[in-house]
């Protein structure tokens, strides 16, 4: 019997080339789509997942504003892990990283460079699950001026020789020599703290790089703290615990706790390790993925259900020969299965061929390797699930119809069928719309922050790093450094050149965040964060930032000075409103008294998604980077690889031994905003994709209406009635739908952009017109959907029309 179904099955597929692949067509785009989107969200989803990763908790910073806590630290202090340990007997181990970017290891006079490596605690390999390919992770990290690399870095320093035993040395501390015991296995593991090499924790209080930091406990507060509870604690109740908990030495913020598979996702606080991903945005593609899969369906729905009609007469036949019901429902499942299966296959060939784009869109590796296919096993229940049902629909409408009925041309379609039908296209043009109105809606959002001025004029600013300026300490490094400044303002292709620790855009981890300072009227605060840094004079004419008052830098006959700038923010914070009145005032912090020499007004300095904080921005020595404005003459393609060249051999000729390394800053503040410009590419593609689905169900559907109401297309054509008159006639209908779809995926839209944009300090306005642009456009693809079908009927002969019935 299997064999007749197959049979059968295949001949009327292969019969009907038209209905099959529209079928095949919009159940592989659906299924593709919903794989491809769930290849990714499951990624993101995963990162910090291991054995035991489930106890995991970070510990973060809480502090006291407004009267309430709020998270303003993704670091805690030196002593937070011991100390909560001791505190809580739920907590069995902890593990501190201080991390360190940028840094340079030198092995047989060889320099590998921009390095992330990061001191930390041997029970590093416990916590995280982390195993050695070669050494001993009992020993690995237990003695002083112990390193392990990762296998990557190990091959780039060694090859394949066998590195253990072997040494390094770390820029910055020419007279420590390192021994590495260990090089990590798996450097793919997906995670929010990536480091190059770890230095075993014992280093820190003899290394030299910290020795200002020896002193520290509740002072400094710069190490990642991952503590491991017992699994069989209430972590809600721990947390509760840990943040009433008030040690010595704190006082306007407390410890809070986060578990770290949630770190990824929903974590963006001020020095993290790294820009974390977007949990919203991986929720609004996840119903995308959902929304096409379910689009898919309908349509194959509607599609089996519209042809019914014309198979009426042989399910007429094949009942008075004697075919039961249930032998009809079981072919017309078999039907649908073996349509499902060249669905089926046909998606997967779209998503092989597909996903190097797709990787390259999001910015990831995605493939079919064993992991990610085993975190697509439960999508696949929900798949097969979806379309026995989608199936099932058509299978007993087909196999209901009453022979007599059908052979004496009497067959009507219920009303709750037709009713049931429209509904499926009416939710599919909801999906629709709303994905429109929220596609315009990112890209407006995307365009907002692309455009809107962020304070400070980033075009054509290169910042210059390498290994020799971490030797600020070095007595005979200034005169080298300023000698460096002066050779590059010399270039053709320079405008300016000045010095600073950070710059817009650059991470939080490079600029000093404080608590305590005294304003001028003598009022003291300690219980609000504020930034602050070290810059040149010429940093605020460099980087085009306007004064609301005052000036920069006074130079001193030392040449450098107590002097300061502060933000328009800073002014405020201090609670002053007439800026001209704090020009020469003092403030004091650091124990130390500073000069207020200009007000600059507020610029972006850590992306568009964050809010202007209070900065001060101090006349300092500062030599952590570079900055360098290129000429005019630097405006081509042709002109900047000029001027790079020109840069990076004046920087040899000062630092002959040193690494080098550019960047351009407009590239970099943009790579702000990177994560929400991939999602809304995403989001645009992922849209047309359901647009064609939704228009593939609209073609069904007319194609069903036109058989329905031939016979009385005809009978107006013979009466007199035009072509124009005839597609008014069949496409009414369906503009009143599309209109009942608009009016219900406004709210809907309106209610997810809302929520999407809360995620962004500076976000646009949701204006009217996107949703008439989005109302329009689906009536417009609606139109094309129906039309072609509905002309065909409106230049039938009606003649022949009538004959037939």
């Amino acid at each position: 019997m299997f064999k007749l179904f197959l049979k059968i099955a295949t001949r009327f597929l292969i019969k009907n080339k038209m209905y099959s692949f529209i079928n095949v067509a919009g159940l592989a785009i659906g299924i593709a789509s919903f794989i491809l989107i769930m290849l990714y969200v499951n990624y993101e989803r995963s990162y910090d997942t291991f054995k035991g990763s489930e106890n995991v908790h970070r510990v973060f910073m809480d502090y006291l504003e407004g009267g309430k806590y709020v998270p303003r630290d993704a670091n805690a202090y030196i002593v937070s892990g011991p100390t909560l340990k001791e505190k809580f007997p739920e907590i069995n181990d902890f593990v501190r990283f201080r991390r360190r970017h940028g840094m340079v290891l030198i092995h047989n006079n060889l320099a590998f460079d921009e390095n992330i490596g990061a001191l930390t605690d041997p029970s590093f390999f416990s916590i995280f699950d982390r195993n050695l390919s070669k050494g001993n992770t009992q020993t690995a990290l237990s003695e002083p001026y112990s390193i392990v690399l990762t296998s990557s870095l190990a091959k780039k320093i060694f090859g394949d020789a066998n590195p253990i035993g072997e040494t390094v040395k770390i820029v910055g501390d020419a007279d420590s020599t390192f021994t590495i015991t260990g090089v990590l296995a798996n450097d793919n593991q997906k995670t929010h703290l990536k480091n190059d090499f770890l230095v075993s924790f014992e280093t820190f209080y003899t290394w030299k790089i910290f020795q200002n930091d020896w002193k520290y406990t509740w002072n400094q507060n710069e190490y990642f703290t991952y503590l491991q509870v017992d699994e069989s604690a209430n972590v809600d109740l721990l947390n509760q615990k840990v943040m009433a908990f008030r040690p010595e030495g704190l006082k306007n913020e407390r410890h809070h706790l986060e578990p770290i598979e949630d770190i990824h996702l929903y974590s963006h606080k001020p020095y993290e390790a790294e820009t974390n991903g977007n949990g919203d945005n991986i929720k609004l593609l996840s119903i995308i993925a959902f929304i096409t899969l379910l689009l898919s369906w309908m349509n194959y729905m509607n599609l089996s259900s519209s042809k019914s009609l014309e198979r009426a007469k042989e399910i007429g036949i094949r009942k008075v020969a004697g075919a039961k019901k249930s032998q009809l429902t079981l072919q017309f499942l078999f039907e649908s299965a073996l349509l499902n299966f060249v669905a089926i296959l046909s998606a997967l060939l779209v998503v092989y061929l597909l996903l190097p784009s797709f990787n390259r869109l999001v910015g990831q590796n995605l493939g079919f390797d064993s992991a990610q296919l085993k975190t697509l096993l439960p999508y696949l229940g929900i798949m097969l699930l979806g379309a026995s049902l989608a199936a099932l629909y058509p299978a007993f409408v087909l196999s209901r119809f009453s022979p007599v009925k059908v052979l004496k041309g009497k067959l009507q379609t219920s009303k709750n069928g037709l009713h049931f039908r429209r509904a499926l296209i009416i939710t599919q043009f909801v999906a629709t719309i709303a994905l429109l109105i929220c596609t315009f809606m990112a890209n407006k959002q995307i365009r907002f922050l692309k455009n809107r001025p962020i304070g400070a004029d980033l075009n054509q600013v290169v910042a210059l790093k390498g290994q020799v300026l971490d030797r600020a300490s070095d007595s005979l490094f200034y005169p080298k450094f300023e000698t460096l400044l002066d050779e590059l303002s010399k270039s053709p292709y320079v405008d300016e050149v000045t010095a600073a620790g950070t710059y817009p855009g650059d991470a939080y981890a490079n600029m000093n965040s404080n608590v305590g300072i005294t304003f001028p009227d003598g009022r003291i605060d300690d219980k609000h964060i504020w930034y602050n840094y070290g810059a040149y004079p010429k940093y605020f004419n460099l980087m085009g930032m306007e004064f609301a008052a005052g000036k920069a830098f006074s130079q001193t006959a030392q040449k450098w000075s107590r002097n300061v700038v502060i933000n328009e923010r800073m002014a405020h914070f201090m609670g002053v409103s007439d800026f001209e009145t704090i020009i020469g005032k003092t403030i004091n912090f650091w124990d130390e008294d500073w000069t207020v020499s200009g007000v600059i007004k507020d610029y972006n300095h850590f992306g568009l998604k964050a809010r202007v904080e209070p900065l001060i921005i101090r006349h300092g020595r500062n030599s952590s980077n570079v900055l360098v404005k290129l000429d005019k003459k630097a405006t081509t393609m042709a002109g900047i690889n000029k001027a790079l060249y020109d840069l990076e051999r004046m920087w040899h000729k000062v630092f002959p031994l040193s690494t080098y390394n550019y960047t351009f800053l407009d590239q970099k503040f943009e790579a702000f905003f990177n994560e929400d410009r991939k999602f809304a590419k995403a989001f645009q593609i992922f849209t047309i994709l359901a647009i064609l689905i939704a228009s593939l169900g609209l073609f069904g559907l007319t194609s069903y209406t036109c058989i329905q109401r031939k016979k009385e297309i005809g009978v107006r054509k013979v009466n007199g009635a035009t072509i124009t008159q005839i597609l008014q006639l069949l496409n009414q209908d369906f503009i009143k739908w599309v209109g009942l779809a608009f009016v219900i995926a406004i709210p809907i839209s309106w209610f997810a952009m809302h929520k999407w944009l809360e995620g962004f300090a500076y976000k646009t306005t949701i204006s009217w017109w996107v949703f008439v642009l989005a109302g329009i456009s689906a009536l417009i693809v609606a139109l094309i959907s129906v039309s072609w079908q509905s002309f065909r009927a409106a230049i039938a002969n009606p003649v022949e029309v009538l004959r037939d019935e």
